[in-house]
């Protein structure tokens, strides 16, 4: 039913009384909090119920009578009607990151704001495997090796990680070796320009950015990475410490945007996050430095490759806009969004025996035809990636079927493949099957990597 007249207004109630004892001059009593207005309390003197204004006027923390209550032991008592809350308005740019309690920092967490992918190192689509290092050859998704010379560490996906991760990166030195003055050892991450465009890079208005990661070695000391544009004509090298030999450590680096130089904002690399292993003099610069030469570390920066069997873990890779380290997320916030995003880049779409690999049909006599749509959109029209061997594949087609040893592409865009054999294939023209891996070594995969 609505209200008759005004709606009443709603006020918080809060219980308390003050006790006072009353001495037959004193008149006015201190109260445990300040109070508003008289009909924020009812005052009380030997039981009886005071009238606000005609016996007692409230001023702050004071309630004065108009007479003086007559002595006794606690005669005199005040209880809270109500109280007023007052809103604080903290000054422009004083609250941070660090001042909010971490239930909130995780309440806080928003999706979409961290421009690596992969981070946690959770998506390994190549195989979880031992990579020997090789120039551009890719491991767990999304990170390259980046070397000169090959075969110096070994990278694997593994299960040692530091609280709320499962997985990290791990690098394993090789021998003890020394890097020569234009030599290098890195891990890279080759970030899209879309997914850095909003960053400003080269103009003006260049954006703060904050890398934070965790990390763990055998070694310790003052270990170097650094961030630059797609041609290494603009570099930031950026040094991080590891404090205790094989305990995990968050890191993190604030980098000022750079205002200069040239920055890729569409489907070639916009940023290279580059970690060193191990680099020579001639790639290593000043710290925390802008610079116009390629330099992928500081100088004097720890060699991992320097030390045989040393190892180094990284996991929860972020690089966010602005100048706090948040609370990590990934880039696409669930698992099934981050492992479309590494789709983009690489997509292993068959594997094993018996694994489909796509329809098809008899083109001609000895021709089959296959098609497949990719489940995402791929950057840019992928190359496929297939082994050859002994009956390795098989078309199954009217009741008959035909082992082969090869699959061709004959065309692709970024959303779907042709494949054929020509050689293999014996039936009826207009014959439909579908193909399938026919042997543990079947394996078909598309690239599309920056």
């Amino acid at each position: 039913m609505s209200y008759i007249g005004s709606t009443p207004i709603t006020q918080s109630f809060i219980s308390g009384t003050d006790y006072f004892n009353g001495t037959g001059a004193q008149t006015a009593f201190t109260l445990s909090r300040t109070v508003a207005s008289v009909n924020d309390i009812q005052a009380v003197v030997n039981n009886v119920v005071q009238v606000p204004n005609d016996a007692y006027t409230i001023s702050g923390t004071t309630i004065t009578f108009t007479s003086a209550p007559s002595s006794g032991t606690q005669n005199v008592y005040v209880r809270y009607l109500s109280t007023t809350t007052q809103a604080i308005t903290p000054s422009q740019g004083t609250v941070s990151w660090s001042t909010l309690d971490s239930n909130v920092q995780g309440d806080l967490g928003i999706n979409n704001k961290n421009r690596i992918i992969n981070g946690n190192m959770v998506i390994s689509q190549r195989g979880t495997s031992s990579f020997t290092a090789a120039d551009n050859l890719y491991t767990l998704d999304r990170w390259v090796c980046a070397v000169n010379p090959a075969s110096k560490f070994t990278v694997i996906q593994s299960s040692d990680a530091p609280a709320g991760f499962t997985n990290s990166l791990l690098v394993t030195s090789s021998s003890a070796y020394t890097v020569g003055a234009a030599e290098y050892e890195t891990i890279v991450q080759r970030i899209e320009g879309y997914n850095i465009a909003d960053l400003g890079f080269g103009t003006a208005s260049a954006k703060t950015i904050t890398i934070s990661f965790w990390v763990k070695s055998s070694l310790t000391g003052s270990f170097g990475a650094a961030i630059t544009n797609i041609g290494e004509t603009r570099c930031y090298p950026f040094s991080y410490t590891i404090n205790t030999a094989n305990t995990w450590e968050q890191k993190s680096v604030t980098i000022p945007g750079d205002t200069s130089g040239s920055w890729a904002t569409t489907t070639s690399t916009g940023i290279n996050l580059y970690i060193s292993l191990g680099t020579g003099t001639n790639l290593s610069g000043t710290a925390n430095a802008w610079t116009g030469s390629t330099k992928v570390q500081p100088t004097g920066s720890v060699s991992v490759v320097g030390t045989n069997g040393a190892t180094w873990y990284i996991t929860g890779v972020m690089l966010e806009v602005g100048t706090q380290a948040t609370t990590f997320t990934t880039a696409g916030g669930s698992y099934g969004a981050e492992l479309a995003l590494c789709q983009r880049y690489y997509y292993l779409h068959a594997s094993g025996n018996g694994a489909p690999i796509g329809m098809g049909s008899q083109y001609g006599a000895s021709s089959m035809y296959g098609i497949l749509q990719f489940p995402v959109t791929m950057r840019i029209a992928p190359t496929i990636s297939s082994t050859s061997g002994t009956d390795i594949y098989i078309f199954y087609r009217a009741g008959a079927a035909d082992s082969f040893n090869s699959l061709s592409l004959q065309g692709s865009s970024t959303t779907g493949y042709t494949f054929l054999n020509n050689s293999q294939i014996s039936g009826t023209s207009g014959d439909a099957g579908w193909v399938e891996g026919a042997n543990a070594s079947a394996f078909v995969a598309f690239g599309a990597e920056l």
